[in-house]
Order: structure tokens, then sequence, then C-alpha cells
């Protein structure tokens, strides 16, 4: 899942931001409420964390630009200023999720799950495919009851491919989510996740198959 992180405060941005690209999130930062307006109408995010005290764009502006193109991210407010009234505002223009800081980390956890579930619908805690199962509320994988070991960047491709199993997953999907601007966004680099995870999933009697052209699909491997 691909995050926009928008914070003015360089050592929170970047102790975040360490945390969100460790639990295998495709992530991109920026720090004024211009950039984070014009990077938000550029590319396609699955959540936004907003801070509201931004230079040169208050928060909520970036916010209101955003949902006035109807631009459907999830977004998290991380801001100090804790008012009703502040809260009651940024909810009312749009807003998903209102966090106060000084916040727990835990919570701030638990709330970016939930978000990006809503945002692709995810109604149960665990699918399952052939002999592979996912638990959505930690984000593991397991074969049988043995769990599946996975880098982020397989374990963002599996989670994509596993919720849509039965469906090409188109490939400019996967690196819309998988990777931030900084990354690798050639066929190749997306090739050797895919490449890799074969090979995980033989046990599970899965394969991941290539639709020519189009992107990848997980598919029961041929007997």
């Amino acid at each position: 899942m691909r995050i926009l992180l928008v914070e003015d405060n360089l050592s929170l941005a970047e102790g975040l931001s360490a945390l969100l690209r460790q639990s295998g999130y495709a992530l991109d930062v920026v720090h004024d409420g211009a950039s984070a307006e014009a990077l938000a109408a550029a590319e396609s995010f699955d959540l936004v964390i907003l801070d509201l005290n931004l230079p040169q764009m208050d928060g909520l502006e970036v916010l209101r630009a955003m949902r006035a193109r109807r631009n459907p991210a999830a977004v998290m407010i991380l801001t100090a200023r804790g008012a009703p009234e502040e809260r009651v505002r940024g909810l009312d223009l749009g807003a998903d999720d209102y966090l106060i800081k000084p916040f727990d980390i835990g919570e701030f956890e638990a709330r970016i799950r939930s978000l990006l579930r809503r945002q692709v619908g995810m109604k149960t805690a665990t699918v399952s495919f052939g002999g592979l199962t996912f638990d959505q509320s930690s984000r593991s994988f397991a074969i049988g009851e043995q769990l599946l070991d996975l880098p982020a960047r397989e374990r963002g491709l599996l989670e994509l491919l596993i919720t849509r199993a039965g469906k090409v997953v188109p490939r400019e999907t996967i690196v819309q989510s998988l990777t931030s601007l900084e990354d690798d966004r050639s066929a190749n680099a997306i090739e050797q996740y895919v490449s890799r995870l074969r090979k995980r999933l033989a046990p599970a009697g899965l394969t991941v198959r290539t639709a020519r052209g189009i992107g990848y699909y997980l598919d029961r491997a041929a007997s």
C-alpha cells in the first residue's frame, strides 16, 4: 500500500518514515502543504497522513483541495490541534481519522491498518487461497501452520495478489502500490519480486502467473 506522509517536523517525519517503511509500505514524504497538494494531485496514494500546521499551505486546505478533486485516498490527520471544533472541522472536510499528538505508536499503526483495510474493502479478518492464509489484521501469511517470513516488497505484492485472487492485478497497480518515487519502477524490478514469490509459494502448491502485457495473478501450480 502506498502512503504519503506530510509532516514538517523533520525529526518526527524521519521516525515515522522508518517505521512505515519497515512495515512494508511504499512511502513518499513531503514537509510543506504546497508540495503535498501537488503530489496528491499527480500521484495515487492509498493513505495520506497529514499534519495541519504546515508551511506554505495549511493541512486543511490540502484536504479541501483533495476532496474537491474527488481524491479517494484515505486521510489521517496527525496534529497537535486537538480542540473539538478542530476535529469536527477536519472530519467534516473529509478526513477519515484524526489522531492528536503526542500519540501512542501502537495505536498509530493500528489506525493505519484499519484505514487501509477499509480502502480495499476488506470484510473478513482472514483470506485463504489454496494452502496459503493471509491474516489481514497482522498482515501475516502462513502456509499451513508455518508462518511465511517475507521481505516488505514481496509481502506487499502478495497482499495485492491474494486479496484479488482470481483476477489479474495490472502491473501499473503493483507499481503504484509498492513503490515510492525514489524506488526502482522498472519491469525487471517487479519481475524480481514475482520470481522470489514463486519460489516461496511452491510449498503451498501456488504460483504467480504472468498475464503478458497486463500484469500478474495468483494461481494454483500445475500438478
